[in-house]
């Protein structure tokens, strides 16, 4: 079975950028549900340097046609240059959590 949801990665450099982000996506009915994982550590290549930062992780369920939407607000909301913004379709799951995500969309 193939849907629509989609599950997207983002990271925000603290707890209140990451609260503010997806108390705003929920509310907006660009995402059902935004997970927050705190103490994410990431290490990347950027401005010609190696950087260590701690993060959070933001995992957000959401669907398809929502996805250009939601890329937009992260942009306009998000404290980074160029904010990770990753896409994964969903390939199975329950069927009533998908329904409930598909519902909470629109």
């Amino acid at each position: 079975m193939t849907t629509s949801t989609r599950l997207l990665f983002c990271t925000c450099p603290d707890a209140a950028s990451a609260d503010q982000l997806a108390e705003t996506l929920v509310r907006e009915h660009l995402a059902a549900c935004v997970t927050q994982i705190p103490g994410a550590q990431s290490i990347y290549f950027w401005q010609g340097q190696i950087q260590r930062d701690a993060e959070v992780l933001l995992l957000i369920k959401t669907m398809e046609d929502r996805y250009p939407a939601l890329e937009a607000r992260i942009q306009a909301l998000h404290p980074y240059e160029v904010p990770e913004i990753l896409a994964v379709p969903i390939l199975q799951g329950l069927p009533a959590y998908l329904q409930w995500v598909e519902q909470q969309c629109t």
